[in-house]
């Protein structure tokens, strides 16, 4: 990746999260974040990552609105950017914040069940020295 694309897509998240909460008055986009972007070699098109806030129904509404709303952010972006063309945009769910989570669950159940129990004596007399 050349050094001029990371930067573009530095920037396309920065502008992009500002541009979405000042500038998007779509009621179904909720609370959303943007986790990354992914844009090709000749900047024509841009993959971007939201995590959206919310039950599943909220986060495919949210991704409807935005991906409606690419079109004015795109534009929007061009101009903040100085680019002469735009990448088109298309949003996708980042699913990574869930799967994380998912995994700190796992393991947190997993020193749980490997976590050595008190014998009953030592509890008896922990109990009877109070």
């Amino acid at each position: 990746m050349s050094i001029r694309q990371e930067r573009i897509q530095e920037q396309l998240v920065h502008e992009l999260s500002d541009m979405i909460r000042r500038d998007v008055r779509d009621p179904r986009v909720g609370f959303v974040t943007l986790t990354g972007a992914e844009i090709t070699r000749d900047l024509r098109h841009a993959k971007v990552f939201v995590s959206v806030l919310g039950d599943e129904a909220a986060q495919k509404e949210s991704l409807k609105a935005l991906n409606s709303a690419s079109g004015l952010l795109r534009g929007e972006f061009a101009r903040r950017a100085h680019l002469r063309v735009a990448p088109d945009l298309v949003f996708h769910e980042d699913t990574g914040i869930a799967r994380g989570q998912r995994i700190f669950e796992l393991l947190h159940s997993v020193e749980a069940d490997l976590a050595p129990e008190p014998e009953e004596g030592a509890v008896e007399a922990a109990t009877d020295a109070s």
